[in-house]
């Protein structure tokens, strides 16, 4: 349980760090600040991905409270050949083309902090990450077109 408060701690954290580190892309005085419906669908998503993953977490952990951890939850992603090939397929895009995308494109966008979603997603989830970057990418794309 402990584990659980210090994962959503962490959580709540990078996506606080994410808001504030693209401030200047949340105010509401510039033309093009309306949310989009494309980036509403990128919020939800991201909502969805968390509330969804930590249902399955919170379950994790109370079915298996001696040996949860880090190392037992990722042996359980190889538990079947299925769950193996979409298990692999997860954490190399996760922990090596998610960070490699996001560090080295997003200050080509003009993107601040991209390595934050990768710190994101070990917290929240792969989606909510993805999904924050999408929404972030959007605006940043809105925020460099504005008349100035």
């Amino acid at each position: 349980m402990k584990s659980l408060l210090i994962h959503a701690g962490l959580g709540a954290l990078t996506i606080g760090v994410f808001f504030w580190a693209n401030a200047y892309l949340y105010r509401r005085d510039w033309k093009g600040s309306e949310t989009t419906l494309l980036e509403r669908i990128y919020y939800g998503v991201a909502i969805v991905s968390v509330l969804a993953g930590w249902w399955f977490n919170v379950h994790y952990v109370f079915a298996h409270p001696a040996e949860a951890s880090w190392v037992h939850f990722t042996g359980m992603l190889f538990a079947n050949p299925a769950a193996g090939s979409i298990g692999q397929d997860m954490i190399l895009t996760n922990v090596v083309l998610f960070p490699l995308w996001t560090i080295l494109d997003g200050p080509r966008r003009g993107l601040r902090h991209t390595w934050l979603y990768f710190a994101m997603s070990l917290f929240t989830s792969f989606s909510c990450a993805m999904g924050l970057y999408l929404a972030a990418q959007e605006r940043q794309v809105r925020w460099q077109a504005r008349p100035q």
